[in-house]
């Protein structure tokens, strides 16, 4: 018999300290069977799922409603309203009529009203769908898991690399877990259990840091046929939700005590980690200062203004810094400023312009007034290097101010690597130094050939000194906000049979 699985999703990082928020125009929205056309050789949890149902002659795969949007500030209320009706209303020709689902989310959502935006569109989902449909559903590693997600699901597949590269791999074990509660009787209870601890530092990599002995460890476990799906959530320290923390996740075949084992062997193992889970920031003026002095390449990590994390990418600290220290090299700097953009398109390349650039969208930063000649000018959409996404900046230029090489987007993408340089004809290893507005990078984009990352202590919305943020919401006491954290493992079951 025929067993039609539905695919659907709802995805977005964002960072409450951004005091912009993201609009339903930042989404790209798509609708019906163009969702997994649209995944056909990508590396992407939905073509993940796709490639292992397709392995089951007996399923029809059908999809309703996928938005997903850059890392940013969070959504307006309006947009989130029209995005929720548009994917519950999406649904609803499908009661009654699967046997199953996969929900593509991130974990990390937040709106204007709405704190768990994924556990309601899975609540309300039910009341669609039924409660006797399997939900499985994805999240990033940095994703906020709550228990209203896992009260309303059957089961969760979580990202095991960071940075990440295994998004295809996530869908496929989200897809197994719902093929062997379909074909095999599995029957999900799921064991979770909550640290109080946020962290953000190299030792997160999870090939070769610490972190990735726990990630490890829970990865290896899928080839225990007790296992349905295990992973370990670091959450996003920059999304202030009720329930941020980090957490382990184990979901067996009705396997409690085997479930309880595993996620406290994980999560007492990151506990005691902590302290070492914490990134070694080298201060503002001081890494200028060192830079100065080296051969080069120099890697400038600025993860306080990560778009990936939910920042808005219009930091001018460093480079401003560099003006006032007179830096004697050659730099590249990505940068959002749409007013700057427009400037220079009016007068087209090779032409002067005066700019002022920076704090355009975050006034924590000051303008910086420049002197520019126009270079070159893009339209700003592009495909990442891995990353299964198209980049849509607006239109972008690039800006030359003495040994400053700016690349201007109008609005904030991933900078997760080469792609937005190389797409505006720059190539960084012509520079000096390159300021980078993400965390991590796969190591081949720039580590590999710089002589020295320099993980700069600038402000801004993702910065990874965590107590400087001014968490208001969630839980206290939290690890590193608060002194004396004490952690007390308390395994939480969810179970729907």
């Amino acid at each position: 018999m025929t067993k039609r699985i539905l695919i659907t999703g709802c995805a977005q990082e964002v960072s409450t300290f951004n005091p912009v928020f993201s609009t339903y125009e930042d989404f790209t929205v798509v609708f019906g069977d163009d969702i997994v056309e649209q995944s056909t050789g990508k590396n992407s949890e939905i073509a993940g799922a796709v490639e292992i149902l397709r392995g089951d002659n007996d399923v029809e795969i059908v999809s309703s409603y996928l938005a997903g949007a850059t890392s940013a500030g969070p959504l307006d209320q309006a947009s989130w309203e029209r995005i929720a009706s548009e994917f519950l209303e999406a649904l609803k020709p499908f009661a009654g009529e699967i046997a199953g689902a996969v929900f593509v989310m991130h974990g990390s959502m937040s709106a204007e009203n709405e704190l768990d935006p994924e556990g309601y569109l899975l609540e309300e989902s039910r009341k669609i769908l039924g409660e006797e449909i399997p939900i499985v559903y994805t999240q990033d590693i940095h994703g906020v898991t709550t228990a209203k997600m896992l009260k309303h699901a059957d089961g969760v597949a979580v990202y095991h690399t960071y940075p990440h590269i295994d998004f295809a791999d996530t869908g496929a074990r989200a897809a197994r877990q719902l093929l062997r509660m379909l074909n095999e009787g599995a029957k999900p209870v799921t064991v979770r259990v909550p640290i109080p601890a946020l962290v953000r530092g190299e030792q997160l990599i999870t090939e070769g840091g610490l972190f990735g002995n726990q990630v490890s460890y829970l990865k290896d476990l899928h080839d225990d046929p007790r296992i349905l799906n295990a992973g370990f959530q670091i959450g996003n320290p920059f999304t202030d939700v009720p329930e941020l923390c980090s957490q382990v996740i184990v979901v067996t075949d009705n396997d409690e005590a085997f479930g309880r084992e595993v996620a406290l062997k994980a999560a007492n193992e990151f506990w005691d980690n902590r302290f070492e889970m914490h990134a070694d920031l080298v201060p503002l003026e001081e890494s200028i200062a060192k830079a100065a002095k080296l051969k080069g390449p120099v890697m400038f990590t600025d993860a306080a203004d990560a778009p990936s994390s939910g920042a808005s990418g219009d930091s001018n600290a460093i480079v401003a810094e560099m003006i006032r220290q007179d830096y004697p090299h050659t730099v590249l700097v990505p940068i959002v400023d749409a007013s700057a953009v427009v400037r220079a398109v009016e007068k087209g390349i090779g032409g002067r312009i005066t700019a002022k650039l920076g704090g355009s969208l975050d006034r924590r930063f000051t303008p910086i007034e420049v002197k520019a000649t126009v270079i070159s000018a893009s339209d700003g959409t592009f495909p990442l290097e891995k990353w299964p996404s198209i980049e849509h900046a607006g239109p972008t230029v690039v800006l030359e101010v003495g040994k400053i090489t700016f690349v201007v987007f109008s609005r904030p993408i991933n900078l997760v690597d080469r792609a937005p340089f190389y797409e505006n004809g720059l190539d960084p290893k012509e520079f000096h130094s390159i300021i980078v507005k993400s965390p991590f990078c796969e190591p081949e984009f720039f580590d590999d050939w710089c002589q020295i990352n320099l993980n700069v202590d600038a402000p801004g919305s993702t910065s990874a000194d965590l107590p400087s943020l001014g968490h208001k919401i969630c839980a206290r006491p939290m690890f590193p906000l608060d002194e004396g954290v004490e952690f007390i493992p308390e395994p939480q079951v969810y179970s729907r049979k």
